[in-house]
């Protein structure tokens, strides 16, 4: 199967979406867009020179037209957090950006899967959804996928083991209110504590707090010492659209809208999903212990505000 892909918002997450996913197996073309037209065919060519090395993927810059044929369209655009900025403090300007492009991607592509990395990311979906209809399995936030992985890399070095040997998950908001699944994560089948103790390598509660905050913060370390978080979310955007475009029923922690989670409605926040060329499964709610669940709930209801506050922000 050979997937064309389209990227709204050629900065430099776009960018290192584009360049990434002219590598990905599957993707035949790459279609950048931008309102800076001169930033978006520079990139684009840029991209491709790269590509020459090895890559058949065709990857051009383009206007909403060019999204024809489109199996998956990325959304980067919008503002990016500055200094001592949540990315919720991007809520109201940024939801009124991914409102405009999406009544130009729908007018073309009306049943193309959208995966979204504007902040606030797990607001997104929900403006997909019930500004535009367009049904949930297919208006995708990156959500935790990127914490997700972040997470398995940091226990993997304490281990001293391979990240892919690490089966742990990042579950609610992709920001403060997310929540490690300590309860659920395992290596070589067992539950992590226990593998951690076997090799000598226990994870105790002060570990464990750290681990947290480094994984919580860490996009907003990376910002303060290079200005930007770009690489991580690209590989990540990389990752999910290859599941998307390769029909692959692969499951990561991504964010949908959900009519209803844990007592609380229409809230979006990321959950193991299946990824497939129709989109993103139901979600599903993996056992969790009494501190997760609270911790989970609220984290719902932090979104749940958040997608009010910016439906009502902007008219449409």
């Amino acid at each position: 199967m050979q997937g064309k892909v389209g990227i709204i918002g050629a900065g430099l997450v776009g960018a290192a979406a584009g360049y990434l996913l002219a590598n990905v197996p599957g993707v035949s073309e790459v279609v950048l867009l931008d309102v800076d037209l001169a930033r978006a065919r520079s990139e684009a060519a840029d991209i491709a020179h790269a590509a020459a090395f090895g890559s058949p993927a065709l990857v051009r810059a383009g206007d909403y037209a060019d999204l024809a044929g489109t199996q998956v369209v990325v959304v980067t655009a919008g503002a990016s957090l500055k200094p001592g900025q949540t990315r919720l403090d991007l809520l109201a300007a940024n939801v009124g950006v991914v409102s405009s492009v999406l009544q130009q991607v729908l007018a073309v592509v009306p049943d193309t899967v959208l995966l979204f990395a504007t902040n606030p990311v797990d607001v997104m979906p929900a403006v997909a959804v019930r500004r535009f209809g367009v049904p949930p399995g297919r208006a995708i936030g990156t959500g935790c996928a990127l914490d997700s992985a972040r997470f398995r890399d940091r226990l993997a070095r304490h281990l001293g083991v391979s990240p892919s040997s690490v089966h742990a998950n990042v579950l609610g908001e992709h920001g403060d209110t997310e929540v490690l699944h300590w309860s659920g994560a395992q290596v070589a089948g067992m539950p992590l504590l226990d593998f951690a103790e076997k090799l000598g390598h226990p994870l105790p509660a002060e570990v464990r707090d750290t681990i947290v905050k480094e994984v919580r913060t860490s996009a907003y370390r990376i910002k303060e010492g290079k200005g930007v978080s770009n690489f991580g979310i690209g590989g990540c955007i990389a990752r999910l659209t290859r599941a998307i475009v390769n029909d692959e029923h692969v499951v990561f922690s991504t964010s949908t809208f959900m009519e209803e989670l844990l007592g609380v409605p229409e809230t979006c926040i990321s959950l193991p999903h299946v990824l497939s060329a129709q989109g993103a499964s139901q979600p599903f709610l993996p056992p969790l212990d009494r501190g997760e669940e609270i911790a989970l709930r609220h984290s719902a209801e932090v979104l749940r505000k958040a997608i009010q506050r910016g439906l009502a922000a902007t008219t449409w």
